[in-house]
């Protein structure tokens, strides 16, 4: 595994660059605060370049720049297909970020054993997404010393994503051992796949920053109303059988008899974002709540309105070219999950109306 502390002064695990290496100043020049991608980026680099290095073979595993899903190595043209103004322009900001830093020290004037590390700006871009999209935070112990640290573990960065995982990790102190433990109440068949929340409470937005996917059932993605329409909160959550608090919403399948598979995570999502009332055991009126799902849905179908392409559209072009960069692909499906989000808010509202008790 490769170990960088997230703050001075660093400590290194394993411990594989010499005393005097420039790639030592060049990680001590960065921003302790903000630039712990930067960081690991260049000792990801610096493994490769090390002779009988384990690195040197997980190399193989890792994804190509070509193979990559970060956005960091995406072209102004893939950006605009986010239709995401805002998401576009953080990235860009990522992205001079990164090359600013790759220009200030692998200049024509520093030393080749810097310069073979990341010959052009691409090399490190795809170095800094794969440190992003692979990297796990946890605490580790030297002695009695306890630091923050930012970690890439072989073979456990391979763990897929799920909102509803069936493991977490653990970082045993004693021998420096990553656990993958099973969540408590879940079995693994064999053939079963291993999932881990990468992470928890974060929109589309964010996945697709960090990692380079998203989700159309992400249950913390929002919608934003702007208008004054609200349905009362007690009463749709009763019709899809949603419980708990806001911040840990779930469906109660056990209530659900009829074998209906509706509720997923957008519709947990849209629970959470809605704009809702209520006060106590006060019944909903149907005919205002009927006006009110109204104008929800009709804002609904005015965002949709503002994309230059619907759902289906989308669906018909990533269909219609398999071999399209990967980079490429991840915009187009972030577009579609978003649209396909709202779509669902939509028919949640439409069945809630149906299901008002008079």
């Amino acid at each position: 595994m490769l170990t960088i502390s997230k703050k001075p002064p660093w400590m290194f695990f394993p411990d594989i660059i010499p005393i005097g290496h420039p790639i030592f100043d060049i990680i001590n020049s960065t921003n302790p605060e903000t630039d712990w991608d930067l960081r690991l980026a260049c000792l990801l680099l610096y493994a490769f370049d090390c002779e009988d290095n384990f690195w040197q073979l997980y190399g193989d595993f890792l994804p190509s720049a070509d193979e990559c899903t970060s956005l960091l190595l995406a072209s102004e043209d893939e950006l605009s297909e986010l239709q995401d103004p805002d998401l576009a322009s953080t990235m860009r900001n990522q992205h001079q970020r990164a090359l600013e830093f790759w220009e200030k020290n692998w200049h024509n004037s520093a030393p080749l054993k810097i310069k073979r590390l990341a010959r052009d700006p691409r090399r490190f871009m795809w170095a800094v997404g794969i440190a992003q999209s692979r990297c796990i935070n946890m605490q580790t112990r030297i002695g009695a010393l306890t630091q923050d640290a930012n970690m890439i573990i072989p073979y456990a960065d391979m763990l897929n994503h799920s909102f509803e995982p069936n493991c977490s990790l653990h970082w045993r102190f004693k021998d420096r051992m990553l656990e993958v433990l099973i969540n408590a109440g879940e079995k693994i068949k064999r053939g079963d796949e291993m999932t881990i929340n990468y992470m928890s409470g974060q929109k589309n937005e964010m996945l697709m920053q960090r990692y380079g996917f998203s989700s159309p059932v992400n249950p913390w993605d929002v919608i934003k109303f702007s208008g004054n329409a609200q349905i009362h909160l007690d009463s749709f959550l009763s019709v899809f059988n949603i419980s708990g608090l806001p911040e840990e919403y779930y469906h109660n399948n056990c209530l659900a008899n009829d074998g209906d598979t509706f509720v997923d995570g957008a519709v947990v999502a849209a629970a959470r974002t809605l704009p809702t009332w209520s006060d106590k055991d006060v019944p909903p009126i149907p005919s205002s709540e009927r006006m009110a799902v109204k104008e929800l849905q009709q804002e609904c179908r005015q965002m949709l309105a503002q994309y230059a392409t619907t759902s289906k559209q989308d669906e018909k072009l990533l269909d219609s070219m398999p071999n399209a960069p990967r980079t490429l692909e991840a915009a187009i499906k972030y577009r579609l999950h978003r649209k396909l989000f709202i779509e669902k808010a939509i028919q949640a509202l439409e069945i809630y109306q149906d299901r008002i008790l008079f």
